[in-house]
């Protein structure tokens, strides 16, 4: 299994995770939610590797720019799928499947470098 880093091309901490990768010589797959939606059978296994809350990023701009309703709506893995399907953008980003199955949300470039390590 190679890396897949899912995400939006314009999104800064996208961006800063995939120069990262660059700069090692790290090959990897880009999945460009904006283009190529959000892939419905990996959600479930990132929503169970990291958690639906770490997953649903309430601090972006898409998130407060729902209606109120639609975000009390929001209250367990199942409700949190339905909006990230509709409204990839609410997604924490990038996502990044490694090599062994592990799943990483966010660019951490220490814990990065470990699993660039273990590969």
């Amino acid at each position: 299994m190679s890396i897949t880093v899912h995400g939006i091309p314009n999104c800064d901490t996208v961006k800063k995770a995939r120069a990262w990768l660059d700069g090692r010589g790290l090959a990897y797959r880009f999945h460009d939610f904006k283009k190529a939606g959000v892939p419905a059978e990996r959600l479930g296994d990132w929503s169970a590797a990291v958690g639906w809350e770490k997953l649903l990023n309430r601090q972006g701009t898409t998130w407060r720019k729902l209606d109120p309703a639609r975000q009390a709506a929001v209250h367990d893995a199942a409700s949190a799928a339905e909006l990230m399907r509709a409204e990839p953008s609410v997604i924490k980003r990038p996502v990044v499947e490694w090599p062994g199955g592990r799943i990483t949300v966010g660019f951490d470039a220490a814990a990065w470098q470990a699993l660039a390590e273990a590969r």
